[in-house]
């Protein structure tokens, strides 16, 4: 099973990712622009760890099951 904490560490993996493929000259123009489409709605380092923050806050008051983390580690 995945932990909050792992799955916020490929989130953001995952956008630098795009980030990368969007820069990459050598790759095809529709991969470059399906990359840089997906970066447009796709979640910041800092919005994925403030997602987590405040679910790490809901789990500690109620009985919530945290999707993210607040660190990856």
């Amino acid at each position: 099973m995945t932990m909050p904490h792992e799955r916020t560490r490929a989130v953001i993996h995952t956008r630098a990712f795009l980030i990368e493929l969007s820069r990459n000259a050598e790759l095809p123009e529709d991969v470059r622009s399906s990359a840089k489409h997906l970066l447009r709605h796709y979640p910041s380092a800092g919005e994925v760890l403030l997602a987590g923050e405040g679910e790490e806050f809901l789990a500690s008051t109620t009985c919530w099951s945290n999707v993210f983390s607040s660190s990856v580690e």
